[in-house]
């Protein structure tokens, strides 16, 4: 199965949801599936469950350090949007394919999961936390991808944030995904690898093969 691919470069977060929302309409028209892949200019969004209390910075540094605040229609709490930050909006029909939501996110998941032990990230979901973590059983568990979603009319949207060369300082100013005893990491920091693209290819591999062994593990539980 292919999907159609949009490279949207680096964009404001409304002109990416802009472009979201264009999508939408045409996959939930009968059109392909598509994923789009950007980086957002810095911005904070807060998801519909979001305590407003996890911003930590007044609208006064919030001008000085460049960064915008958005509410979202997505799942999950407040995250950050950044340069240096992969993010991926998969807009495909669910219910075409008849995928439940709790089998597209673990594809999500697991797509970003082998993607990132390409290059040599062991990483994982915790029980109860949504988002990709690393860390052995004795260290910090650091959180380097965010994921929320939005079904409407059976089509997804929104995604995922993963952290390639993120400015991390920038999570300094909220309470990442509302969490309050774990710290944010990136690949850079982690292996020093900052190829933005290179980890949209690998994300797209996975995704491609992770989506593929669902919609087979569907036609094999029908027959």
């Amino acid at each position: 199965m292919s999907f159609n691919i949009k490279q949207l470069g680096q964009v404001n977060y409304s002109d990416g949801l802009k472009a979201q929302q264009e999508m939408h309409t045409v996959v939930s028209n009968g059109g392909e599936d598509a994923i789009l892949l950007c980086e957002h200019n810095h911005v904070y969004t807060f998801g519909k469950s979001a305590d407003k209390t996890n911003l930590l910075i007044s609208p006064t540094l919030l001008k000085a350090i460049g960064a915008e605040v958005y509410k979202t229609d997505r799942g999950g709490d407040i995250t950050y949007h950044g340069p240096g930050q992969l993010v991926g909006y998969p807009i495909i029909n669910l219910r075409k394919h008849g995928i439940g939501v709790k089998k597209y996110v673990e594809t999500l998941e697991e797509s970003i999961i082998q993607a990132l032990l390409e290059l040599g990230i062991q990483a994982y979901q915790i029980e109860g936390l949504t988002g990709i973590w690393i860390g052995e059983s004795e260290e910090e568990k650091r959180k380097i991808g965010a994921i929320g979603i939005r079904i409407r009319n059976g089509v997804s949207m929104h995604g995922f944030a993963l952290n390639i060369s993120t400015d991390l300082s920038y999570f300094n100013h909220i309470v990442p995904c509302g969490i309050t005893d774990k710290s944010v990491t990136s690949i850079m920091l982690e292996v020093g690898n900052t190829d933005i693209a290179l980890f949209a290819s690998l994300f797209l591999k996975h995704f491609t093969d992770q989506w593929e062994n669902s919609l087979n593990l569907l036609s094999q539980e029908k027959k």
